[in-house]
């Protein structure tokens, strides 16, 4: 079988490597569809980010969703035709982090297609791969596999969305509205807030922040005076989710977010300055949120069931023969949203 495989950067190939046999607790899956995430785009231009780098060739991807091919004697949550969600996150179910229910945060933790640890852990766009039974979560029978492929992001949306607290009847305010931030608006949406603001310098993510439920959409790509209403009286807005990692979008989040509400840190973007006298004043509630952990059997579930539809952030489908010109798609941002690989028929 083959797999996408970076060497360097800008150097992706397309390999074969051997086929995998499962294990007596392992699940042979034959993957269906892939989407490619920010962290597969650094690693493609540039190597890593911030501390990660490549130090060994490795096959990207995490977010995969496919059809069991064959099981090991052991198992018995899932059987051969079904169709299943594979949770790229592997915690060691050891660690001080582990044993208080920290999955996410987990000290010896093996997530698919990253190189934070060496030998890197490989990743999952091949065309079939063996994972541990826990990790192929099992879908409806006629789940679209590429929405089963967005239960990843959508795990980490889910998982962001419930630090920020009860939202029925409230007024949410999501800033950066990329492929996360779109998938927090739908968990917004299920969470029953009343009114769901979105801001983007791109109208063509606000289109799709619509589509997916939000009520409000403002291009601040000139400023944010027509967030002016929002301002008034210490701010009106009940909770903020920042996916953008961008400082003047916290910064306004901070003046729009009423007193002792909460803002929740999403989005990555290196160390930003604080107004340190405003979140005092009005004693806000400032929570970083990273990964998921239990979200991904809900995140399976709500796409499984329709619960919840994510079509609206599918851009593209390539064969891996394509990967390059599926990964130049993705790298733009006015013409894409979530780009997917598509694997075997």
């Amino acid at each position: 079988m083959r797999a996408i495989v970076i060497h360097a950067p800008h150097d992706l190939r397309i390999e074969p490597m051997p086929a995998p046999a499962p294990s007596p607790n392992e699940v042979l899956v034959r993957m269906g569809a892939g989407g490619i995430c920010g962290s597969d785009l650094h690693y493609f231009h540039n190597g890593g980010f911030g501390t990660v780098r490549l130090k060994q060739p490795m096959v990207l991807g995490h977010e995969v969703a496919g059809t069991v091919a064959a099981v090991g004697s052991a198992v018995s949550r899932v059987a051969v035709g079904d169709r299943v969600a594979v949770n790229p996150s592997g915690p060691c179910g050891a660690c001080e982090y582990c044993r208080q229910g920290l999955r996410n945060q987990c000290l010896d933790m093996r997530f698919y297609g990253s190189a934070m640890r060496f030998p890197h852990v490989q990743g999952a766009f091949r065309e079939e791969m063996t994972v541990p039974e826990a990790q192929a979560v099992k879908l409806g029978p006629e789940v679209d596999l590429a929405l089963a492929a967005l239960c990843e992001p959508f795990a980490v949306a889910l998982h962001a969305v419930a630090q920020a607290g009860a939202l029925e009847g409230k007024t949410v305010l999501v800033s950066g509205c990329g492929p996360i931030g779109c998938l927090v608006i739908a968990g917004v949406k299920l969470a029953g807030a009343a009114e769901i603001i979105a801001t983007d310098i791109a109208p063509e993510a606000l289109a799709i922040a619509a589509r997916l439920g939000a009520t409000r959409c403002v291009d601040v790509s000139g400023g944010t005076g027509a967030l002016a209403d929002l301002a008034r009286d210490k701010g009106r807005v009940d909770a903020a989710l920042e996916c953008s990692g961008n400082a003047a979008a916290l910064s306004t989040a901070i003046e729009l977010v009423r007193p002792r509400g909460t803002i929740v840190l999403v989005g990555l973007g290196g160390d930003l300055p604080l107004p340190m006298n405003s979140i005092v004043a009005k004693e806000l509630d400032i929570k970083g949120s990273f990964r998921f952990d239990t979200e991904f059997a809900r995140a399976a579930e709500l796409v499984s069931t329709g619960a919840v539809d994510l079509s609206p952030l599918l851009t593209g489908s390539f064969p891996i023969e394509e990967a390059e010109a599926a990964f130049a798609l993705a790298s733009d941002r006015r013409r894409a949203m979530k780009v997917q690989f598509r694997f075997g028929a």
